[in-house]
C-alpha cells in the first residue's frame, strides 16, 4: 500500500496551469537535493518521494503531447539522477536552474 505524501490534494491539482505544477514539483526537488547535500537521508527521501507523486499526479492532467513528453522526460533524469546511475550526467544546478526558471515564468503569467 502506498502511502500518500500529499493528502490535501483532492482533485484539484489537475486543474491547476502546467507551470504552476512543475513550481511545486520544483518545490520538493530542491528540498529532496537541499537535504541530500546536508546529510538527512530520510528526509532527503520523504521529499523525493513527494516530488514522484506530483509528478504522476501532474500525469494525469490534461497536457499536451509537449507538456506530457517534457514532463515524462524531467521524471526519468530526476529518478536516474536521485537514485540510480545519472546515465544523463545531471547534476543540482541543472535541476535547481530548470524549477527556478519554471517559478519565474509560473509567478509572471
Amino acid at each position: 500500500m502506498r502511502n500518500i505524501q500529499h493528502k490535501d490534494i483532492d482533485g484539484t491539482w489537475q486543474k491547476k496551469p502546467f507551470l504552476e505544477q512543475l513550481a511545486n514539483i520544483g518545490s520538493d526537488v530542491y528540498r529532496a537535493i537541499n537535504w541530500k547535500q546536508r546529510g538527512n537521508e530520510e528526509y532527503a527521501e520523504e521529499a523525493f518521494v513527494r516530488s514522484l507523486e506530483l509528478f504522476d499526479l501532474t500525469k494525469e492532467s490534461k497536457l499536451t503531447y509537449p507538456q506530457y513528453r517534457e514532463l515524462t522526460r524531467l521524471r526519468e533524469m530526476w529518478v536516474d539522477y536521485f537514485k540510480y546511475d545519472n546515465v544523463y550526467n545531471s547534476d543540482e544546478k541543472f535541476f535547481n536552474d530548470y524549477f527556478m526558471y519554471i517559478t519565474i515564468a509560473y509567478k509572471s503569467s
